[in-house]
Parts: C-alpha cells; structure tokens; sequence
C-alpha cells in the first residue's frame, strides 16, 4: 500500500485539446510533470462536446481532423502535493480551468510486477 487511502484532493484540469506548452500538447506537459513530482497518478479523459469561457461549442466531428475539445487531467494527492504544484501548473495554462475537491480513497492498489 502507498499510504493514499484516506482524506485526498482530488483535482481536475480542464483545458483545450489544442492547447500546448512548450511544443507538446499541454495535457501531455501536464501528465509529464505530476510524474516528474512523483504524484501517484493521473488520468487524461477527452470530451466529445464542451464549451469554455468565450462560450463556443467545440463537438468531435468524424469528419473534422480537430476541433479543440475538452481534455480533462484528474489526479489525487495530498492536500500538500498539490497546493506545492499549483504554480507550476498556473505558469503553464494559459486559458483552463482547475478545480480541487476533497475525497475519501478507499482502495489504491500499486501493480506488483
């Protein structure tokens, strides 16, 4: 066991499938440095259909090759570990959304290969 179970913050990044930072995409820039911070995971979920700030609907068009749709990076840490990367994360978004939530872990399983 990792010590996750308990109390946690859970947090959700919600940015633009087209944004990026420093030449990747910026979900991927993101992943990249929860691990570089040893957070204990992270997940990345696309949307199919949204809307943000300047309320324009972005939809998944089969036809379309990119329609800037909603990416949505979860993760939950410590209170501690996230409050730590908040700026990091603040010099890297641009135009998003962060919202951080207190959860109750259950269950966390590491693979043991």
């Amino acid at each position: 066991m990792h010590g996750l179970e308990g109390e946690r913050t859970l947090m959700r990044i919600h940015v633009g499938e087209d944004d990026r930072h420093g030449g990747v995409p910026l979900y991927r820039a993101i992943v990249d440095l929860l691990r570089a911070r040893h957070f204990a995971g992270a997940s990345v979920f696309r949307g199919v259909l949204g809307f943000g700030a300047q309320a324009r609907v972005h939809e998944d068009h089969v036809f379309r090759l990119s329609g800037d749709l909603p990416i949505v990076v979860e993760c939950v840490e410590t209170e501690e570990k996230i409050q730590a990367i908040l700026p990091e994360l603040d010099a890297m978004i641009g135009g998003g959304l962060i919202t951080l939530e207190r959860v109750r872990v259950i269950m966390y399983r590491a693979d043991e290969r």
